[in-house]
């Protein structure tokens, strides 16, 4: 079983081959198992050999890109001559692509028609969000399956036409779910979670490490479905029982959609305040649907001259302190808290680097700062990475805290 993604662009540092990662996974969930993948450019030669070394050793073969109108776009040529067959020209799919053009007031251009053309004896699979369609040969016991590179139209053409025909396939069921932790390194969830690791054959644990966040990917293979979720489930409940309150979300959800709900459920509310961060706990905050339920109000005090004017930050504190310091933290938390009604204030300031760092305030030293109405809680952090990662790592930590805060009030409520 093989994949080629065709394109010369995804031989550049700029585009990345996220559909094979797609279909590798709905394969796995069948519990068949990718033996190579291939990226290749559009020139004819290298493209070529590629698809015949692919052709010939896969019973079962995913061809993504190159389906284009452009002459560039040669996947349907080149194929054609690997298999030996010829390109039919199909009325339909002609008019199925002047009419999208149509429906947006546009004329079709007379390249798209090379679009039209199919291999003979393939199954067409519709393009709902594109031009490409898709198609489904066999060829001497093979099962090529031609597919368009945008994800946006690969993605739904395979759920509707594809997967459906690959059930016959199945080998098991594969189930999946990932754990994701804030608070810990690497290190300390491996010291933790070390002896949970499952010796049976179909249970396989994976840890993956982002900037302040780490991931738990759980999977599961059984002869029935039933089975492979009963054994995920277990497996789950015996890392969510050892991490406890670390994990934040055992179905997918970001962090600060946890955050939403958490307050949402309390009918609390919060500001924030940003230096280092740069509004970004604002941005993932607000990113949420619904957000307007809980978040009042932000703003992004950079300079000192910002700290003293819209928080009130007394410019001596800054003078005495350094505007990077629990101190100010402090403040920038408790007056936004006050000056937008709030139930809750959230604060940072820091150097995100890469410049601006000393001995005793390094790059990467952050305070992250939460003031409820009576008590103020500032951490001190020293995050690594680069400037991008340690502002990421500042807002996670400050969506981290109001998380903790939220779920220990909520406990003691119960």
């Amino acid at each position: 079983m093989g994949i080629v993604a065709v394109g010369s662009e995804l031989m550049t540092p700029f585009f990345q081959d996220t559909d094979s990662l797609f279909l590798t996974q709905k394969l796995n969930e069948l519990g068949l198992e990718v033996d190579f993948k291939f990226v290749v450019g559009d020139e004819p030669e290298s493209l070529k050999l590629i698809l015949s070394d692919a052709v010939e050793k896969a019973d079962l073969l995913f061809i993504i890109g190159g389906l284009g109108p452009t002459e560039d776009d040669r996947t349907r040529e080149v194929l054609a001559d690997v298999l030996g067959k010829k390109l039919v020209f199909q009325p339909e799919i002609l008019q199925t692509i002047e009419k999208r053009f149509k429906s947006r007031g546009l004329v079709m251009p007379a390249s798209n028609r090379r679009q039209a053309f199919i291999l003979e004896g393939a199954t067409i699979l519709p393009n709902r969000n594109g031009t490409a369609p898709g198609e489904w040969v066999e060829v001497e016991g093979k099962k090529i399956i031609i597919l368009p590179g945008p994800p946006r139209e690969l993605q739904p053409m395979f759920e509707e036409f594809v997967w459906p025909r690959l059930q016959s396939l199945r080998r098991s069921f594969l189930c999946r779910k990932v754990l994701k932790t804030a608070g810990m390194t690497e290190s300390q969830i491996e010291d933790q979670i070390k002896d949970l690791y499952p010796r049976e054959s179909g249970l396989k644990v994976t840890l993956l490490a982002y900037p302040g966040q780490i991931e738990i990917h759980l999977t599961s293979l059984a002869e029935n479905e039933t089975l492979s979720r009963q054994k995920l489930n277990q497996l789950a409940k015996a890392f969510q029982s050892r991490l406890g309150v670390n994990i934040f979300s055992s179905e997918g959800e970001e962090l600060e959609a946890v955050v939403g709900q958490l307050l949402r459920a309390a009918g609390q509310t919060v500001a924030v305040a940003e230096s280092c961060s740069g509004g970004l706990i604002c941005h993932r905050l607000t990113a949420v649907p619904g957000s307007s339920d809980y978040f009042l109000e932000g703003v992004v005090v950079y300079s000192n001259q910002s700290k003293v004017k819209n928080l009130h930050i007394p410019a001596k504190i800054i003078e005495q302190h350094g505007a990077v310091s629990q101190e100010v933290a402090q403040l920038m938390a408790e007056n936004i808290r006050l000056k937008s009604g709030a139930d809750l204030g959230l604060a940072t300031t820091g150097i995100a680097g890469p410049g601006g760092g000393t001995p005793n305030k390094p790059v990467g030293l952050v305070f992250v700062a939460l003031a409820t109405s009576s008590e103020t809680t500032v951490s001190r952090n020293l995050f690594l990475g680069s400037r991008e990662q340690v502002k990421f790592q500042a807002s996670q930590k400050a969506l981290d805290m109001l998380r903790r805060y939220l779920l220990e009030k909520q406990r003691e409520g119960k």
